[in-house]
């Protein structure tokens, strides 16, 4: 019994480490200003993030989350976890291709305000030393 607690335990925080990941993916943007380090990790995330929704892979968030609910006899789902939570409670009528574009493109706006940022600095930068 323990051993199945522990499983869905387990289940539960990559569940919850997913969602923050997620939140982390489209609002990151936000916490980065003045901050490379942290800035240079989004864009990795960013890039991480749309090349496993239009790509054929899928993210070891989500094989991990599937293995611990197949652990404790909950059926896997198909698809990835944005798919799956995202298509089934906010977006139920939506076709899942459409799901994984617009999760690519709100991580393409992101990558935008970041140009934006760059540009911007590159453009003070140069002044100061006109």
């Amino acid at each position: 019994m323990a051993s199945v607690e522990f499983t869905s335990l387990a289940g539960g925080t990559v569940l919850v480490a997913h969602a923050v990941w997620i939140v982390w993916v489209i609002l990151g943007v936000f916490w980065t200003r003045n901050r490379p380090l942290l800035t240079w990790f989004h864009i990795a995330s960013l890039v991480w993030g749309i090349v496993v929704e239009l790509g054929p892979w899928e993210c070891p968030l989500t094989l991990l989350e599937q293995f611990f609910k197949m652990r404790v006899g909950v059926n896997r789902y198909q698809g990835g976890f944005i798919v799956h939570c995202l298509d089934e409670i906010v977006y139920p009528d939506l076709p899942r291709p459409l799901v994984a574009w617009v999760g690519a493109g709100i991580c393409g706006v992101n990558l935008i305000i970041y140009a934006h940022r760059y540009w911007k600095q590159r453009r003070v930068d140069l002044q100061q030393y006109r």
